[in-house]
């Protein structure tokens, strides 16, 4: 039942044309950063643990480098949000 609402606020909108195409497009831009941004963060996590597997003396340097990793995509990732919600709005 929430998702024919949704529809019927969809096709609504739809009726405004441009605005509701740059709106339709922030949201899907928004949704491949967050998609994005959790599938590069499991990349990095899982070459983490094969690598210390791998060499468990490196722990430090690995988890550091990892850490280092997912702060700067989780930047990316902000970045694209707050350019996205901007279009929103």
């Amino acid at each position: 039942m929430e998702l024919l609402a949704l529809l019927n606020v969809l096709l609504q909108v739809a009726n405004t044309g441009a605005d509701f195409m740059a709106k339709f497009g922030a949201g899907v831009g928004a949704g491949l950063a967050v998609l994005g941004a959790g599938i590069g963060i499991g990349k990095i996590g899982a070459s983490a643990m094969e690598a210390i597997a791998r060499q468990p003396e490196a722990v430090k340097n690995i988890s550091s480098n990892m850490i280092l990793s997912a702060a700067l995509i989780e930047g990316i990732a902000f970045f694209a949000l707050i350019a996205a919600f901007l279009i929103i709005i």
